[in-house]
């Protein structure tokens, strides 16, 4: 079970604009931070939370290859909400929302610091 992802940025306060705009369309907010340091949200009970943070070792904040981070969303309307709320906010698009296979419907799009995320729901079993 994921308890968190934490990704690096060069720019808190830019990053704060883009997940705390993420984070309000999925009825979340803040759930911890340090100034200047990192910013979490999620809920402290809830499911796997997300954090932006300036790397420890004071290297630039850089995205890995292959690494995504998907956001479970209610319904595919939320799914295309959240690519445009992330377009909006400073990110660029990976993929418009639409179908991906039978069950999977998604967008795809990076934050302003190249992370790669997507919004994604399951739309029922194959074949129905």
């Amino acid at each position: 079970m994921i308890g968190y992802v934490t990704l690096g940025t060069s720019d808190l306060e830019r990053a704060a604009r883009f997940y705390d705009a993420i984070a309000a369309e999925m009825g979340v907010g803040r759930m911890m931070e340090e100034p200047g340091v990192y910013i979490a949200w999620g809920a402290l009970d809830g499911g796997a939370g997300i954090a932006a943070t300036k790397p420890f070792d004071g290297q630039p904040a850089s995205v890995g290859n292959g690494t995504m981070v998907a956001l479970e969303a209610r319904d595919e309307e939320q799914v295309a909400r959240l690519h445009r709320i992330a377009l909006d906010h400073g990110g660029s698009d990976e993929g418009a929302p639409g179908p991906r296979g039978e069950m999977f419907y998604a967008a795809y799009f990076r934050d302003p610091d190249g992370n790669k995320l997507n919004a994604f729901v399951m739309t029922g079993a194959p074949g129905e």
